[in-house]
């Protein structure tokens, strides 16, 4: 790809992402990272991987590459935000359901007993999930969604969530699609959570977004109108095992190019590195309490341990977020 055209797709993306692009008028694709090992090897394997003749080079159709969500392109602490955004919706909903003050989990959520959530684990934050999400329209819950998202602030930041977008990460996007990368988020979220939203923040747009999703039923209730409803059932996990089932089942490619934060990951690394050529794998390591939070192996939220072991052990990219980023997020540039 030309230089000129490289920098042109570059800005485009920028504005439509609100990142700025100081330092890529000079041709620094990832201008928010400090220069050092990390940034090299990104930029190393890109360049190898688009150097047709190269012994590296990927053709264009094969260019996939796959982002977890929490905690690898935005701040997952305190809590899970879709986590955040059910139990909000427990509390909105209390006047409908007097039999969550006195039932469990929900009991819990109304009298923001986290201690008690805790104690409950992954099976009861689903159950809760799985009571706030149901019983809707799929429009509905998109809009449900929006709205959430346009009032909600951060604990913490005190900022929207969306803008707690990692600025290094919105570069690398960029970068990776400047190259004729085809970027995807493959996330234990929901799916249906992530796609109102995901296109306008990250430049993803919902078609390339995979995640955990509920069953949903096609029903008629008013004459040529059909809708989906959203039933209070599991389909699909997408985390640890299920991110390499869900990328072959629907992206149909095994990426070269993967990114994670933990130990859910470790399955989607694994699955890309095992193809054949020269592949990419890289983790997010949280090491800035100051600027964002420092937390891996005995972290409930966001768990490194075995992926970073792995990742040690087979050389994959460790990005230490307290060096290797100049900035966490893009209003530290305003």
């Amino acid at each position: 790809m030309r230089r000129r055209s490289f920098v042109g797709g570059m800005v485009a993306s920028t504005v439509a992402l609100r990142v700025a692009p100081p330092a890529w008028a000079q041709g620094d694709p990832l201008p928010s990272w400090n220069d050092g090992p990390a940034k090299q090897s990104i930029v190393d394997f890109v360049a190898r991987a688009t150097t047709a003749g190269g012994r590296d080079w990927v053709p264009v159709p094969e260019r996939i590459a796959t982002f977890d969500n929490d905690g690898t392109l935005w701040t997952e602490q305190p809590m899970y935000v879709q986590i955040v955004f059910a139990m909000d919706r427990v509390k909105a909903g209390a006047a409908r359901h007097p039999e969550w003050r006195t039932t469990e989990p929900f009991r819990s959520v109304l009298a923001d007993d986290r201690a008690q959530l805790a104690l409950m684990g992954e099976k009861g934050m689903l159950e809760v999930i799985t009571a706030t999400h149901s019983g809707l329209t799929t429009e509905e819950f998109r809009q449900t969604v929006i709205d959430w998202l346009a009032t909600a602030r951060h604990p913490r930041f005190k900022r929207p969530y969306t803008d707690l977008v990692y600025q290094p990460m919105l570069e690398l996007l960029a970068y990776l699609r400047a190259n004729q990368f085809k970027t995807f988020i493959v996330s234990g979220g929901g799916v249906e959570f992530m796609r109102p939203w995901t296109e306008r923040t990250y430049g993803i747009p919902p078609e390339q977004v995979v995640g955990s999703s509920g069953v949903t039923r096609y029903a008629m209730p008013q004459p040529d109108k059909p809708v989906l409803m959203k039933e209070a059932k599991v389909e699909f996990i997408d985390d640890g095992p299920g991110k390499a089932v869900g990328i072959n089942h629907f992206i149909g490619r095994r990426p070269y190019f993967a990114f994670g934060n933990s130990d859910g990951d470790q399955q989607m690394l694994e699955w890309t590195a095992a193809g054949a050529g020269a592949r990419f794998m890289g983790l997010v390591h949280h090491t800035d309490a100051v600027r964002e939070y420092a937390y891996d192996r005995n972290s409930p939220i966001g768990r490194l341990d075995k992926a970073w072991d792995e990742a040690i052990r087979r050389k994959w990219l460790v990005v230490d977020m307290k060096n290797d980023w100049k900035v966490i997020y893009p209003f530290e540039l305003k």
